[in-house]
């Protein structure tokens, strides 16, 4: 590294650790009683939403307890192309595993969860989508709830962003449409910030030259996202918007009312009541440092102590621990299926079967192509020279292709209403305006680039966004510390295997439309020409999830006997215990869940207002 990136990158770290504050990292820096009117599980995507919005009234006190670390001075959370140095195991990471995945040919999956403030928003792709209006409205048909419902939500999406220009400033008149976005949120929306010239031209072609398949779509987030389009990510300035960055803002962390205290690890609810007519806990058990037994050897998390302590919530528990461990902690506090807890010796609480089941992630694989141009992010990352001029670029301005993940354009696509699939399965999508299938186009091979430096490439992930399959977290041990037993259920429908089936084939057309022609070598593999059970061989030994988990507590209508939370997110049968988190999103939406669980966190902040105010 050159002294003059070193000191930039120092300069960098000193601004954001001044503005600190109140991030503590000791219990004994905080009141002594550990009273506070609201106490949040989870200093993520949506519990640091939640906590700012209520901090607002000076007449609440909130204390947040994150297990993680700070995402204070983490470059590789702050560059958005080095986000693949977060990806475990690491300190950054929870590190748990999945069980077997039958459909995965019995593979067991890495299964990426942030373990720093911002949660998932700290260390994912910085997708900005927002799924289909579809998706919503069906949120607000099954929980019975309108407030659900796109047009009643939308508000909440705008209230979250804020537009931002791209960090190359250009002019991005054509590239998204303003009526769909706002500049007075939070959390910073921008469009790629670094120009693939050849790549762009190529992409935008297409959409002419095959556009029953590939129609341009000016925003994929105006609620009809099908067609090909620019990806919008939250990037403002050159770097990750989180919502640490965001939410936690200097201007924010400072308010005396808002107390965040990292290394501190919930095991349950406790001290369960009943003087209102429905039980509820008043108690948040954590310990402070201590070390997960699920860390990679040689990895130590910063270890204060092991002492246990008790929070206490004069008003409500707001459980935002993510979708794997919202439903852990419900679990251990004996709210969960009676048969199952008993057999590992929790007293129940509250028979709640639906906490874990019915859970969903997409499914997804990449495919690439050999290219002859020497425009792509090989010419970064395989040449040390180019590398550091970037480097050194990025920590000048905030500006050159380190401002980029990779990904630029996406393309939303539905199968066929003729498919085959349709005459045994039904439709799993949310309607005729809502995708089947994600394609994200990139100049490149992504964060793992095969070959040598003299090789360069150009790539599409290939997803299936509306799956049919399920899985379920459980528990298998009466220690809150012990990881949660994770089943994904991937591809174990035959839909969401067809659907992959058919995207991949769609990605060949794309990058066999007559504009590819002077640019394209050949495929990296050829998958074109497999036989049916070939190529359902290479999905079920190459697909992996995108880490877009939900409906472990899933919200439904206040009657119905499913479910565990209401659509005000209070849990059912509790008082004073709300979820919000992407756990409660029922089916997952046709989009990446970032920008879902802003805006759900946004709703229920107002709600949560509402009733205490």
């Amino acid at each position: 590294m050159l002294p003059g990136i070193l000191a930039r990158v120092l300069i960098l770290l000193g601004y954001i650790t001044a503005s600190r504050c109140r991030i503590y990292e000791n219990v004994s820096d905080l009141p002594e009683n550990l009273i506070y009117d609201f106490v949040v599980i989870g200093g993520g995507t949506a519990g640091l939403v939640v906590a700012n919005r209520l901090t607002e009234n000076p007449n609440f006190s909130v204390l947040v307890l994150e297990a993680g670390v700070s995402n204070v001075g983490v470059l590789d959370s702050i560059i958005p192309s080095f986000v693949g140095n977060l990806l475990g195991p690491t300190i950054y990471e929870w590190n748990y595993t999945t069980v077997p995945q039958s459909g995965l040919n019995g593979r067991v999956l890495d299964y990426l969860r942030a373990h720093m403030l911002g949660g998932c928003s700290s260390h994912n792709g910085m997708f900005y989508t927002r799924g289909s209006a579809g998706d919503f409205d069906r949120y607000a048909k099954i929980t019975g709830d309108a407030g659900w419902s796109w047009s009643e939500i939308l508000p909440y999406f705008l209230k979250n962003e804020k537009w931002s220009p791209p960090a190359d400033h250009h002019d991005t008149s054509g590239e998204f449409n303003p009526a769909f976005h706002s500049t007075k949120g939070l959390t910073s929306v921008s469009l790629p910030g670094f120009a693939w010239p050849i790549f762009y031209d190529h992409v935008l072609q297409t959409t002419k030259e095959l556009p029953d398949e590939f129609p341009f779509n000016l925003d994929m987030n105006s609620g009809f996202p099908l067609g090909l389009g620019w990806l919008q990510s939250t990037v403002g300035d050159g770097m990750r918007s989180s919502s640490a960055t965001s939410y936690l803002a200097s201007e924010f962390i400072q308010r005396e009312n808002l107390n965040v205290l990292i290394h501190a690890q919930v095991s349950q609810l406790v001290d369960a009541q009943n003087v209102t007519g429905e039980p509820f806990f008043d108690g948040v058990k954590f310990k402070q440092g201590i070390s997960c037994p699920q860390q990679p050897p040689g990895i130590l998390y910063n270890e204060i102590g092991t002492s246990e302590f008790t929070a206490r919530a004069v008003k409500e528990i707001i459980l935002s621990a993510g979708a794997v461990g919202t439903p852990n902690i419900l679990m251990h506090s004996g709210i969960g299926d009676q048969a199952m807890l008993n057999a590992l010796g929790i007293p129940t609480v509250l028979h709640l079967p639906g906490v874990g089941q019915n859970i969903q992630d997409q499914a997804s694989i990449s495919t690439r192509w050999f290219v002859n141009t020497t425009q792509t992010i090989e010419s970064i990352t395989q040449n040390a020279t180019r590398f550091n001029e970037a480097f050194e670029e990025w920590n000048r301005s905030h500006t050159g292709p380190f401002v980029e993940f990779g990904p630029t354009h996406v393309a939303w696509l539905r199968l066929p209403s003729s498919s085959s699939v349709f005459e045994n399965h039904t439709d799993p999508s949310a309607g005729p305006q809502t995708p089947h299938i994600e394609l994200v186009f990139e100049a490149g091979a992504g964060l793992g680039p095969p070959g040598n430096a003299s090789q360069h490439f150009m790539g599409a992930g290939v997803a299936v966004v509306t799956p049919a399959s399920r899985g379920t977290i459980t528990i298998n041990s009466s220690n809150p510390f012990d990881p949660p037993v994770i089943d994904l259920g991937l591809l174990q429908n035959d839909f969401d295997i067809f659907a992959l089936r058919e995207g991949i084939k769609s990605a060949y057309r794309f990058f066999g439309a007559p504009v590819w022609q002077d640019i394209i070598i050949g495929p990296t593999q050829d998958l074109q020409n497999l036989t049916t059970d070939a190529l359902d061989e290479f999905i079920r030994n190459t697909a992996a999830p995108p880490l877009h988990l939900v409906g472990s507590a899933a919200m439904s209508a206040r009657d119905a006997p499913d479910g565990v939370v209401n659509p005000d997110l209070l849990v059912k049968g509790l008082a004073r215990l709300r979820v919000v988190d992407a756990s409660v999103l029922p089916i997952v939406p046709s989009a990446h869940t970032q920008a879902a669980t802003f805006a759900l966190a946004e709703r229920a902040a107002d709600m949560i207002k509402e009733r205490w105010m």
